[in-house]
């Protein structure tokens, strides 16, 4: 059993779908949770209701903006204390194909990289200082089997930004171990989650999970499971892996 209780942990992108897995399954777990989140505020506000009073802390910020990082390290901590775990799950995704417009282009880029990776490396970036002076702690990016797959080439700003992440996630784990910084990367598939209903017609679902060999897509609870156990102190030696939860399609 996973007992986090005196934990607290950070999860970005944490009022809806895979986030709000995780902040289940770590709250759940006995952890003290920071939710953040960008727009979902009622949603935020609804999962801080699940969880037992004061457990659960939200902060605001939207990931676009270059100072947000920043602004939820601070806010964070003002409101739970030291951080124990920082989970970087907030990401979005959006075409840039190649006939657009090239300054278009261009923003499309910089938006995707700045929410996907810049964030989360910021955020990584406070937590390491702040980890290395306390003893350590755990860093979980969520990436994507886009990271090793690819992705369709109108979505090549998310191929690379969650290839950069998975980078990012192995540069840490072999330059701060020494200090207890423990880094883990989680590569999901597609996750049967709002956002892939709200936004995928019924006919690209059935391709989609045609293509899985177990049949069918992720549930967001496993994610939620496994992030809790990276958080946990019975995964040190995992530290700078990447878990692929994709049903076998796509086999490292």
């Amino acid at each position: 059993m996973i007992d986090l209780s005196g934990k607290t942990i950070l999860v970005t992108g944490g009022s809806r779908g895979i986030g709000a897995a995780i902040v289940r399954a770590v709250g759940g777990a006995g952890a003290t949770v920071v939710l953040h989140y960008g727009r979902s505020e009622a949603a935020a506000q609804a999962l801080q209701d699940e969880l037992p009073r004061g457990k659960c802390h939200l902060v605001q910020a939207d990931l676009v903006e270059p100072d947000s990082a920043e602004r939820i390290w601070a806010d964070a901590t003002a409101a739970a204390g030291p951080i124990d775990a920082l989970v970087n799950n907030a990401g979005i995704f959006e075409a840039a194909p190649l006939d657009m417009e090239i300054e278009a282009w261009r923003a499309r880029w910089r938006r995707v990289l700045q929410v996907n990776l810049i964030s989360p490396a910021e955020l990584c970036r406070h937590a390491i200082i702040d980890f290395r002076g306390r003893g350590g702690g755990r860093i979980v990016n969520v990436s994507s089997r886009a990271a090793f797959r690819g992705e369709v080439p109108e979505q090549m700003p998310y191929g690379a930004s969650k290839g950069g992440l998975v980078a990012l996630t192995k540069t840490i784990a072999r330059g701060y171990a020494k200090d207890g910084v423990l880094a883990f990367g989680i590569a999901p598939g597609f996750v049967a989650t709002e956002m892939v209903s709200e936004n995928v017609d019924a006919a690209k679902i059935a391709a989609v999970v045609a293509d899985i060999p177990l049949g069918e897509m992720a549930d967001a609870d496993e994610i939620g499971a496994l992030t809790a156990f990276l958080c946990s102190d019975h995964a040190r030696h995992l530290t700078g892996a990447t878990f692929d939860v994709n049903g076998a399609s796509y086999v490292r």
